[in-house]
């Protein structure tokens, strides 16, 4: 079947957001009086946990910080204060695309491809950084945003990306998947879907060996993407045809 459609990861893929929901999260456990404080090290260890309000509960009933039982109660406060701060920063400008995104997104629709998006982040979230890197009508390039809780299972679990699927009206064989981390490597092949991978910061040195490509970046005329494995190794932008290739071959 041809590639009809491109689906997008969104942190860690389409921008390095991370590190805004980091800071987002302390100010936040500060605001709400709560002794807390992720470094790089511990925020790169819960990522594993797949969802914003997923991971601060697995916080909260493992690692058993101080006063535990009065952040879970208000969970949902501090998720949702979290959010507000971290869209507030995205719309001051804090978090650029990675590079080669918006390239490869005006070329896919060039090229004729629809977009979606597939990710655990909330839809706030999404719009947010869609908006301040894109434009206010960002989220509108997109055919398809399944986001946040949308999904029953979280990835690595294949749902977001099959919620994509059905939306769009495709199957796996018609649409390639942009990820950045194990986790979302394995839900978009448990999905059947085709796999680009460019690491991003904090999911440097997992496991994506499963991919069917993997580059540093998109890439950029002036900044090439580095090829990391799989195929592709001649490329040095992430470009529609290459995505064709990698649909074709799967």
């Amino acid at each position: 079947m041809p590639l009809e459609a491109v689906i997008f990861d969104v942190d860690g893929t389409l921008a390095e957001t991370e590190e805004t929901h980091r800071q987002s999260l302390n100010e936040t456990f500060a605001a709400f009086g709560l002794p807390w404080f992720w470094d790089q090290a511990t925020y790169r260890r819960l990522l594993r946990v797949m969802g914003g309000k997923e991971r601060l509960r697995h916080f909260i009933e493992h690692d058993r910080p101080p006063m535990a039982a009065q952040a879970l109660a208000r969970l949902n406060d501090i998720h949702a204060a979290k959010n507000a701060r971290y869209a507030a920063k995205v719309r001051a400008g804090a978090v650029p695309l990675r590079p080669g995104v918006a390239r490869l997104i005006n070329e896919a629709r060039g090229a004729g491809l629809r977009l979606a998006i597939a990710t655990t982040t909330s839809l706030p979230n999404v719009e947010a950084l869609l908006q301040a890197t894109l434009g206010v009508r960002g989220p509108d390039l997109f055919d398809v945003i399944a986001a946040g809780d949308l999904a029953a299972a979280k990835k690595p679990a294949p749902d977001i990306f099959l919620l994509a699927l059905r939306q769009l009206r495709l199957a796996a064989a018609q649409a390639v998947a942009i990820e950045d981390t194990e986790e979302g490597l394995a839900s978009a092949k448990a999905a059947g879907l085709a796999t680009l991978v460019t690491p991003s910061f904090y999911s440097g040195g997992q496991d994506v060996s499963a991919a069917d490509a993997v580059f540093d970046s998109l890439g950029e005329p002036d900044a090439p993407a580095r090829w990391l494995s799989g195929r592709g190794q001649d490329a040095r932008l992430v470009s529609p045809a290459l995505l064709r290739e990698l649909a074709d071959a799967a």
